[in-house]
């Protein structure tokens, strides 16, 4: 349809150009009977030839409405053309003053910085340390803040923190005092039975000298 359209306004100061000459009094069309050539005259037809007007002789004031019609649309032509230049002059000043688009973060000397760090930290030997396991957590932070555009930084801080793991906690065993013992009980007192010249003895049988 457009292209439709693009076609016909081509043709239109053609088309106008030829209404606004001055318009032939009459067309007719004459036919030879013996050939059947059929040709068209502002006059009269050739002897032997059939006649048949096909366009009648217009009037004055059909004419001035013509004539005015026809330069109306060569004005509304005209004024279509400046409308599109205009336009296109207006893109043409949009697209160059269009600021060119920042780079992105993830071709910046420092996200490479920051990515060679994170994977010597995961190429090392894996000990299972807190102090490490922070190390690599900083390592990975920092790459996502040099490589990624900010919307995309906050996204992936919200991420960490929702899914973060916990410092361990240490729990030390409550300090106790030394496990008490009680004392021995106290040695019964020796009760002497009976005693010879020599020794004596007591309620155990044990001997005990004179």
């Amino acid at each position: 349809m457009r292209a439709a359209s693009a076609a016909a306004w081509a043709t239109l100061p053609l088309a106008l150009c030829l209404a606004g000459q001055p318009a032939a009094a009459q067309v007719v069309r004459c036919t030879d009977a013996a050939t059947g050539r059929t040709t068209y005259t502002d006059g009269a037809c050739p002897r032997g030839n059939g006649a048949r007007e096909v366009l009648p002789q217009k009037s004055a004031e059909e004419l001035a409405r013509e004539r005015q019609q026809a330069d109306e649309a060569l004005a509304r032509w005209h004024e279509r053309l400046r409308r599109e230049d205009a336009e296109r002059a207006a893109a043409t000043r949009r697209e160059a003053d269009r600021p060119a688009p920042a780079p992105h973060p993830g071709q910046s000397a420092a996200c490479q910085q920051a990515r060679q760090q994170l994977q010597r930290l995961l190429a090392a030997p894996a000990t299972g340390l807190h102090d490490d396991v922070l190390r690599l957590q900083a390592a990975e932070r920092q790459a996502d803040q040099a490589c990624l555009p900010p919307e995309e930084f906050a996204r992936a801080e919200r991420s960490r923190a929702l899914v973060a793991p916990q410092a361990p906690v240490i729990v030390l065993p409550p300090t106790r005092p030394p496990h008490w013992r009680p004392p021995p009980p106290p040695a019964p007192a020796r009760e002497i039975t009976n005693c010879n010249v020599f020794r004596c003895y007591d309620r155990q049988g044990n001997v005990y000298p004179r």
